[in-house]
């Protein structure tokens, strides 16, 4: 178990600091930026874990899937600003940018974005409160548990010559492109660069 403290964050910290992140090369002007957190925090038994939403029913897009906290860039707004404002909109999480760890690569989603994971340390008094018109529920996920050696397998869809990644949690199916972004940060804490950016999702996310 990683225990949610300084040595833990210094180590985390270390294995960003080494991550040697994918430039974006050519990239379509068409895709939006959009940034993600992978937001670190103190679970129930003084574990680090990440947060995870389940995105409100009554949303326009991918309603009711699984996401890490985040959404599309302001115009002017940098990847870890907006990380970091998403952040305080859906859980009510106000932190500064040093809390900020690394940065992931960017994933291209079949929706039309470019999103950029920022890692966070969340470390603070507030308490989550989650903001019910973008979030359904918020859950609590030991880095044990992506960590665990069967946490993550790979399928095929016809529609696709790409790999689907699948993050199995709680006897549910998370997909790509969270299931992506979680297990590229899982192969940084393990010192390895593994690229993410041509795993699948399932067809129902191309939308």
């Amino acid at each position: 178990m990683r225990v949610f403290d300084d040595a833990t964050r210094r180590n985390i910290a270390s294995a960003c600091a080494v991550f040697a992140r994918q430039p974006d090369g050519e990239v379509s002007p068409a895709l939006k930026r959009a940034a993600v957190a992978i937001a670190l925090t103190r679970g129930a038994r003084d574990e680090t874990t990440l947060l995870l939403t389940r995105r409100a029913s009554s949303l326009r897009a991918h309603r009711a899937q699984w996401a890490l906290p985040g959404g599309r860039c302001d115009a002017g707004e940098t990847p870890v600003e907006a990380a970091l404002r998403e952040l305080a909109e859906e859980l009510g999480l106000a932190l500064r940018d040093d809390s900020v760890l690394g940065l992931l690569d960017d994933y291209p989603t079949r929706s039309g974005y470019l999103i950029t994971p920022v890692v966070i340390w969340a470390q603070s008094q507030q308490a989550i409160a989650p903001n019910p018109s973008e979030v359904a529920s918020v859950h609590h996920v030991g880095l044990d548990t992506i960590e665990h050696a069967d946490a993550f397998d790979f399928t095929a869809i016809p529609e696709s010559t790409r790999r689907v990644i699948r993050f199995h949690y709680e006897s549910r199916l998370i997909h790509a492109p969270t299931a992506a972004m979680i297990y590229q940060f899982r192969e940084v804490l393990a010192g390895r660069e593994t690229r993410v950016a041509e795993l699948e999702q399932p067809v129902f996310a191309w939308k």
